[in-house]
């Protein structure tokens, strides 16, 4: 009797697959990448209603995928060096530790959680269900994250997810499209659950905010695309700007506020949307707060013609200018004829209350310091550096009084209280991660349970088992 071997067996399948497809290779795995907006919706919309017949467990296996694809040690390293590439902004140790933050603190289906009231009528509960397909914009500053985070989000409450990336991050946000769909096709998931265009432009953006098969949008970007979203006709959950200032009273551990503060606004070149953009500080620890700052990599600007120079180079009417954001400190300090000592990772400068450093965001590794009277004088600026944004706010202070009175002041969606900036997003602080922080439309920091539905299922008569 033949002895039925591994090779043996291959022989049968491709007997049995020439007799049912004839000659024909399989089909090949879909990359997610679609030459048009309304290809790329169509395959999503099949995509979705494919996933429907998936477990939970199912989904919990895929979101392992993506966390599994995001944080094999060169992909981080290839995303973050990528982005720095493509884009021009930002530094590769710190997009490594964004990377990394969201494919492992972003929540799952443990998200998802089953309400529930039984009686005499019977048993009602209420469940999370998907929108369908969601299309989401993701911003230039934070390309790979905002993939990985809204990718995990929305597969684990059973959508599909149509991406409209920036232009200028299209490389690295296709190669990362491409390898979760290569990554998910292997694990048995319906293809296309997450897609994108060949060519993203504005014109395509477009086209996927009025298309009638995506039913929820999501931006992640700008105060102008977040008012297209909201101006869509659609649900719309957006992300917008930030002007985050930090203040610092009298009570403040002055050592580690100035470490945190530089550690926070120097993160990936100021980029996060949560980073401090103004310090504010109480008149008796402002030199203080300064100096400690120095010792640990901030290079202050005293000439006040350095100040207006840089202020020239840098800010355009009430725009930052875009060639230098996301830049290094010291990148920016030798445009302006300054050479930084070695280490410089902010650049710091003390100006008035009205001074566009303050008033604008600008996303760059340059910290504005301005002195307050008092606590009560330094909320009251930080209310309005702020813009009514909601998204940020950072306190140093052992008062709890005025922790409180800030807090309730500021209505931010994120405080941090004593720690650096990035605390607010699960990095070095308690919580979760998202870099989709919903001020705007009031959904906060967005998870899974953001991207689905509450429906409610009624039994009459039965189940009450009390």
């Amino acid at each position: 009797m033949t002895d039925i071997t591994p090779e043996i067996v291959r022989k049968v399948v491709e007997e049995v697959f020439r007799e049912v497809l004839g000659n024909q290779p399989p089909a090949p795995v879909s990359d997610g990448i679609f030459p048009d907006m309304d290809s790329a919706i169509v395959a999503a919309d099949a995509a979705w209603r494919a996933y429907l017949d998936c477990s939970m467990k199912d989904r919990a296996r895929f979101v392992r995928v993506i966390r599994d694809v995001a944080l094999v040690p060169e992909h981080l390293e290839y995303m973050a060096r990528c982005a720095v590439e493509e884009t021009g902004m930002g530094n590769i140790t710190d997009k490594i530790a964004k990377n990394r933050a969201v494919a492992e603190l972003t929540p799952g289906t443990e998200d998802l959680t089953t309400e529930a009231w039984s009686g005499d009528d019977g048993l009602t509960t209420v469940e999370i269900s998907p929108f369908g397909v969601i299309g989401a914009i993701a911003p230039t500053t934070n390309p790979t994250e905002t993939i990985i985070n809204n990718g995990i989000g929305m597969l684990a409450a059973g959508n599909a997810v149509v991406f409209s990336p920036h232009p200028r991050a299209t490389k690295i946000s296709q190669w990362l499209i491409r390898e979760l769909n290569r990554a998910l096709a292997e694990a048995g998931a319906p293809p296309n659950l997450i897609v994108t265009v060949a060519e993203p432009s504005i014109e395509n953006t477009n086209a996927m905010m009025q298309h009638k098969l995506v039913r929820l949008l999501v931006a992640t970007g700008g105060p102008a695309i977040v008012k297209a979203v909201l101006s869509s006709g659609k649900k719309a959950i957006g992300a917008g700007a930030g002007n985050p200032p930090a203040v610092v009273d009298a009570t403040a551990d002055i050592e580690k506020a100035a470490r945190d503060i530089v550690n926070g606004a120097s993160f990936d070149n100021n980029l996060p949307c949560t980073a401090e953009k103004e310090v504010i500080a109480v008149e008796c620890v402002a030199d203080l707060l300064k100096f400690e700052m120095a010792k640990n990599g901030a290079y202050e600007l005293r000439d006040p013609a350095l100040i207006a120079k840089l202020e020239a180079l840098v800010v355009n009417g009430r725009h930052a200018v875009t060639d230098w954001v996301g830049k290094d400190a010291w990148r920016i300090l030798e445009a302006i004829g300054v050479v930084p000592p070695p280490g410089t990772r902010l650049i710091i400068a003390e100006v008035p209350f009205e001074h566009p450093f303050v008033r604008v965001e600008l996303m760059m590794p340059i910290l504005p310091i301005v002195r307050a009277k008092n606590v009560a004088e330094a909320i009251d600026m930080a209310v309005i550096a702020e813009h009514g944004n909601r998204h940020t706010a950072i306190m140093h202070s052992t008062d709890v009084n005025a922790l409180t009175r800030m807090a309730k002041r500021i209505q931010t969606t994120i405080f941090v209280k004593n720690g650096p900036s990035y605390a607010g997003i699960g990095i070095g602080g308690e919580g979760y991660c998202s870099f989709t922080i919903a001020g705007p439309t009031g959904e906060g920091l967005t998870s899974a349970r953001t991207f689905a539905r509450r429906r409610r299922c009624v039994l009459v008569g039965g189940l009450n088992v009390r």
